[in-house]
């Protein structure tokens, strides 16, 4: 083995332990929240408003977050200044759980979350290419699933045993391994900035302006961001909504229940992830999406005849396939509708954007159908818009896969980490 694979063989090592504490470091900032917040004598609405504040300040950062990391040349940088306010947020959640550090930790927490997302998938890029995007972020998501069930254990433990401000003093801890994983992470050389850039002349600022223009009026983007929208409303609120009704009343195995519900999904992802990287490259990405959208009507019908707590975890197994499919197609959709537009992370923060859209939709209108109509009426409202994601995705989303290459040759990346033409 050369020197250069056995750079490259350690950088893809030390990726895979990024995203596993990096996952574990995202965990924190979960379901543990309304709970740590809950023992200070926060009431409900506070909580929401708090939680409101982080979900708003994510959806704004997203496309900003995806353009600034396109703009930086240094990936690394970014990831690591990224994970800093995470840490950041994370002190500040468990030193003082009053209200202006809780809303500043939101705050702080999803701008961070907006540039590490497009800031590792561009440091994947740039290691594997175009060629072996998919396989990498299968195996990108499989570590980031046995991740975030390490760190809901973990910090279920914490939490029972210590106390509720221990969890965020584990997240906080959690993101030194992330930090020392970035950093035995080697970029290739074509990615490191050159030691004499060129000018930039004014038509160049001209086609930057147009390709972004290009990319604003992509068929395919538009047509696949109006998917995750459609996704993310029939997903978002059906765990909370089930949870809210079925286990009600149940007393001390409620918790156990809903750990079950997150930790067996996550097993689900890190199985079939790598497989829906690889099927992706070989099938085409439509028979794949096709497959992880038609799971979300059918896990909404089979929640609103669910009666016993306990037939929740079966059927969160659903949710397995669907987030395996949602968070491999996301970013390697992205390289195929940025081909030669240098936009990759921009992208990115797009489709992050529809999905905050679509999750917010989520929460509010079906809480107000459960309120108004009952819980099995809201299921059936879920399903319908899963069923309508499925329906576009069938009937109007293009296939991608060969979008981003030119007659068999394989995108490479330009030096800012976006995606270029090879001519």
């Amino acid at each position: 083995m050369t020197s250069r694979s056995m750079v490259n063989a350690r950088s893809l090592r030390a990726l895979d332990w990024l995203n596993f504490f990096v996952a574990n470091v995202q965990t924190g900032f979960g379901p543990f929240i309304a709970s740590y917040l809950a023992t200070h004598k926060w009431t409900q609405g506070e909580i929401g408003l708090a939680l409101s504040v982080g979900t708003i300040s994510a959806m704004v950062s997203q496309v900003p977050g995806g353009a600034a990391v396109d703009a930086l040349r240094n990936k690394k940088g970014a990831a690591a200044w990224a994970i800093i306010a995470i840490i950041l947020s994370a002190v500040l959640l468990a030193a003082s759980p009053t209200v202006l550090p809780v809303m500043a930790a939101e705050v702080f927490h999803g701008f961070a979350s907006c540039m590490l997302v497009p800031a590792m998938a561009a440091i994947s890029f740039a290691l594997v290419g175009r060629q072996d995007l998919g396989d990498r972020l299968g195996r990108n998501a499989r570590w980031a699933s046995i991740g975030s069930a390490v760190a809901a254990g973990l910090m279920g433990l914490f939490g029972e045993y210590f106390s509720a401000r221990a969890v965020f003093w584990l997240t906080a801890a959690l993101a030194a391994p992330a930090l020392i994983a970035l950093s035995m992470i080697t970029m290739p050389e074509q990615h490191r900035v050159p030691a004499h850039e060129p000018v930039k002349k004014e038509h160049d600022d001209a086609e930057e302006k147009e390709s972004i223009f290009e990319l604003l009026r992509d068929r395919r983007m538009l047509i696949f961001a109006a998917c995750v929208v459609l996704f993310h409303l029939s997903n978002a609120a059906m765990l909370n909504l089930a949870a809210g009704e079925v286990t009600a009343g149940m007393g001390d195995n409620v918790q156990l229940v809903i750990a079950a519900c997150i930790i067996v999904p996550q097993a689900i992802v890190a199985m079939l992830s790598p497989w829906v990287g690889r099927t992706a490259e070989r099938w085409g990405r439509r028979p794949i999406l096709l497959l992880g959208f038609s799971a979300l009507p059918l896990r909404a019908l089979l929640f609103a005849g669910v009666s016993s707590p306990y037939l929740l975890v079966p059927v969160q197994m659903l949710d397995g396939l669907s987030a395996a499919v949602f968070g491999v197609m996301l970013p390697l959709i992205a390289a195929d509708v940025a081909g030669g537009k240098g936009r990759y992370n921009l992208t990115i923060g797009l489709f992050g954007l529809a999905a905050g859209i679509g999750a917010t939709l989520s929460t509010a209108v079906a809480g107000f159908i459960a309120d108004r109509f009952g819980s099995a009426i809201s299921f059936f409202g879920l399903a319908g818009a899963g069923a309508l994601a499925v329906l576009l995705v069938w009937a109007a989303m293009p296939e991608t896969r060969d979008a981003g290459r030119l007659q068999g040759k394989p995108a490479a990346s330009d030096d800012r980490g976006g995606l270029k033409r090879v001519e």
